[in-house]
């Protein structure tokens, strides 16, 4: 993963449109061979999308993930099968009935989800793939300007019910982080920069006051350090964010109470949501140094709205941060994947436009 100098970079948090040509191949609960074949065109068009609209740094889309961002890792670990639970819930929940009505959380309908019930272990085969085909698409290019997204050992399954084999959480977060070490490897032996998808809303749907929760977050950034260990510090980056629905976020937990506890994971970058919420928590900064070698990588345009954030507002957003932390050690980012959640052309435009703001907000900074 590179620092810049010479510019504020710009990069993205992951899942990315499905171009047109393998829209109509993909059928969730069918025969995706078709799909499957024509992966390796796709993953070389979308590559050649991004460095067309101007991105520094780059990945394959997520296009081989059929399910969710998450819901992907159900096909590469063994030890788990799918059983009905009723999916834990939050305060915002209760607080705004009206609006969660009728949605999956809201209804106590048992739905379909992962349920450990054996020893974890790693199924590698689908790793391989994803690796050769951004591999392809990016011969002879610099592996240091793309990224792979792989799920947190923390956010396989958080559900209540979703470990029957494991003795305590800890242990059961453990054997998924020993599991998920195959594929992190993979992604950096390739070359590529990893980066560890860890949404951090669970603390609303786990029931947790702050103190639990920092608990828990300090005893996983103690088992993810340990799962990184030989993993060059500077081929991973992190995402933490407030998930990709479009909701009150009332239940959020704050930035300030994990960010130093984020900061002590052994990666280069933090990716974090800055949606309309949380557009205040720049403030932090003001009192807390980036340590050494850190980078922060700012939602600076939202999934959860078709808008187009205005080339000015992103750069502000980039210019007061960049004047807390360096021009250097800052890289311009999406508040989650926008693949998915906002229409195809609204999300180029988008990122059209964080182009820009990065430039606009380059130039203000040597100033």
């Amino acid at each position: 993963m590179r620092h810049s100098t010479d510019h504020i970079l710009t990069s993205h948090v992951g899942s990315l449109p499905r171009p047109k040509s393998i829209e109509s191949l993909l059928m969730p609960d069918g025969d995706n061979s078709a799909y499957l074949a024509a992966l390796p065109a796709a993953v070389k068009e979308i590559v050649q999308t991004q460095r067309d609209v101007g991105l520094d740094a780059c990945n394959d889309g997520e296009l081989s993930k059929m399910g969710s961002w998450s819901g992907y890792i159900e096909r590469r670990l063994a030890g788990y099968e799918s059983k009905l639970l009723v999916a834990a819930t939050g305060p915002e929940q209760a607080d705004f009935p009206e609006y969660h009505a009728g949605r999956p959380r809201a209804t106590g309908v048992p739905i379909p989800q992962m349920v450990c019930t054996g020893p974890i272990s790693y199924i590698d085969t689908e790793i391989k793939r994803d690796v050769a085909n951004l591999q392809a698409a990016t011969e002879g290019l610099d592996p240091q300007d793309f990224f792979m997204c792989s799920v947190s050992p923390d956010n396989i399954n958080y559900n209540p019910g979703g470990n029957e084999y494991y003795a305590s959480d800890e242990e059961f977060i453990a054997a998924n982080a020993k599991a998920m070490r195959g594929e992190y490897q993979a992604i950096t032996d390739a070359g590529f920069t990893l980066q560890i998808d860890m949404p951090v809303q669970k603390f609303n749907f786990l029931r947790m006051n702050v103190e639990q929760f920092r608990r828990r977050l300090a005893g996983f950034v103690e088992i993810l350090n340990d799962t990184l260990t030989g993993i060059p510090e500077e081929q991973v980056r992190v995402h933490i964010c407030y998930g990709g629905g479009k909701q009150p976020h009332t239940g959020d937990i704050g930035l300030g109470d994990i960010i130093d506890l984020v900061l002590r994971l052994n990666v280069t970058a933090v990716s974090f949501d800055q949606n309309v919420r949380h557009e205040h928590e720049w403030h932090i900064f003001e009192d807390l140094k980036l340590p050494e070698g850190k980078m922060l990588m700012p939602g600076v345009v939202a999934h959860t709205t078709d808008v187009i954030e205005h080339p000015e507002v992103i750069s502000e957003r980039l210019v007061r941060l960049g004047r807390l932390v360096g021009r250097e050690n800052l890289m311009a980012g999406t508040d989650c994947g926008l693949g998915g959640r906002v229409p195809r052309e609204i999300a180029w435009a988008k990122f059209a436009s964080m182009v820009e703001g990065a430039r606009l907000a380059t130039e203000r900074l040597k100033s």
